[in-house]
């Protein structure tokens, strides 16, 4: 970690000691602002010398006396003739490869790590002795201490000295903060003082994520979008989703055809994916499940409730960030006394003849419901109706215990081909007289023969 210039405080001209604070961070790269260079070749003689292969040749050989002298200029002339020549194609690109160190806190992120160096200096012509030292952080809803030497205090701190010691704290909070730095000591004449200094700074959030529930038929469809707001290209470790209790979760990617299929280590050493700084976005999708999609007791007790995304990354020079979403919830739940269900129907159903359906009758209540009636019903047009029932036009069924379920069959028969529709099936409650209209509605294949 690099050190970089720390922040102002507040402090007192009667004191001994000062605090100074360096955050410890990355560095970035330098880039180089002065004017591009060039090279002498396209000055003298532009691109078209190159056109003639023999010209260029015998360029090098004769530019070689000149570029050398140039190249060999005396340290003691100020005149800088050299400055603006290319003399290595790498200076084009601005980076003369040093490393900066950033004076002041910088961005700083939610998920991150706040490491800080903090050194308290005795700027007085004697020595301090006793020195209790505290740091701490204040956000609008807490304060987090960092360091506490009351139980075995700094016994001294010579004239011109100095005690130095890091802190860390994981940003779990958006908003202002403040590092809050004291001492309490005593000076040269026995008086004990105490001296507070304050860093202020702010959390910012580094990512946003936006989510998408989709069901269709059993299967739940999670898109979640991630979009970078740093200033600094995000590589993500990790982004993985924590499904909630009794739903199980997979991860939806798109077919690879790298050669990383055929290296044995390609799952270890995969490429992170990359989000671009300035508001790069990347999509997941996931598709969940029930882990018990027949029990009807897990969607009446269930919630909806999804899970929760653990994201990790790391920035250009590779420091960690790490981020934990709150539960992110899927569509209401309805809540249903009973769930009719066709389990078995033909691929294939001949025009005009009879075919069964077999059918199961859910109790999603705490109470024993039934006896049941089941029947089709009639439609005011006799030509809109392609599927009827063949035989008797009420089936009785039996009692349904709490959280069980009934199997039957139902007779019908087609009398229209192509694809058709099952629909219309009510169930009526004998006991408490209530009716289930339209329960289920299924699409079936009519053939001729």
């Amino acid at each position: 970690m690099s050190g970089s210039g720390g922040g102002g405080g507040t402090q007192q001209a009667a004191h001994s000691l000062a605090f100074r604070v360096m955050r410890l961070c990355c560095p970035t790269i330098h880039v180089d602002t002065s004017p591009l260079k060039f090279d002498p070749c396209d000055l003298l003689f532009g691109e078209d010398l190159f056109d003639d292969p023999i010209a260029a040749s015998h360029l090098p050989r004769l530019l070689s006396s000149q570029l050398n002298t140039a190249a060999a200029v005396d340290p003691s002339d100020l005149s800088y003739r050299g400055r603006f020549l290319l003399n290595h194609p790498s200076e084009s690109l601005g980076l003369p490869g040093l490393l900066v160190v950033p004076q002041s806190f910088g961005a700083i992120y939610l998920g991150e790590t706040f490491c800080c160096y903090i050194s308290i200096n005795n700027s007085s012509s004697f020595e301090v002795r006793d020195i209790v030292i505290k740091a701490e952080i204040q956000t609008e809803r807490q304060r987090i201490l960092l360091l506490d030497t009351s139980k075995s205090p700094v016994e001294s701190i010579r004239a011109g000295g100095r005690y130095d010691f890091i802190v860390e704290h994981d940003v779990k909070e958006l908003g202002p903060h403040t590092l809050v730095c004291s001492a309490l000591y005593g000076d040269g004449e026995g008086e004990r003082k105490y001296l507070p200094q304050f860093y202020k700074f702010i959390v910012s959030n580094p990512l946003s994520v936006r989510t998408k529930v989709r069901i269709v038929k059993d299967t739940t469809f999670l898109e979640a979008c991630l979009e970078n707001h740093t200033k600094s290209n995000l590589y993500m470790d990790q982004v993985e989703f924590e499904p909630a209790q009794n739903w199980s979760a997979t991860l939806i990617k798109a077919e690879s055809h790298s050669s990383e299929h055929n290296f044995p280590m390609g799952e270890v050493l995969k490429e992170p994916i990359l989000i671009r700084s300035g508001g790069g976005i990347y999509n997941y999708l996931y598709q969940l499940k029930l882990s018990s999609p027949d029990s009807a007791q897990l969607k009446v007790e269930g919630s909806n409730v999804l899970g929760k995304l653990q994201i990790t990354w790391r920035t250009n020079l590779g420091e960690p960030g790490r981020l934990q979403t709150q539960h992110i919830l899927g569509n209401p739940i309805t809540r249903k006394d009973i769930e009719l269900k066709a389990t078995e129907i033909p691929p294939v159903i001949i025009l005009e003849k009879p075919f069964l359906v077999h059918l199961n009758l859910a109790n999603l209540t705490e109470r024993v419901l039934g006896p049941f009636e089941v029947w089709v019903s009639e439609s005011d047009s006799l030509d809109e109706k392609a599927v009827m029932v063949n035989g008797l036009q009420r089936l009785t069924l039996g009692e349904v215990q709490a959280f069980s379920s009934l199997k039957f069959k139902l007779n019908l028969i087609a009398v229209k081909y192509g694809i058709q529709k099952i629909s219309g099936v009510t169930v009526f409650d004998t006991i408490e007289r209530k009716t289930y209209d339209s329960l289920f509605e299924v699409e079936i294949y009519v053939d001729l023969e």
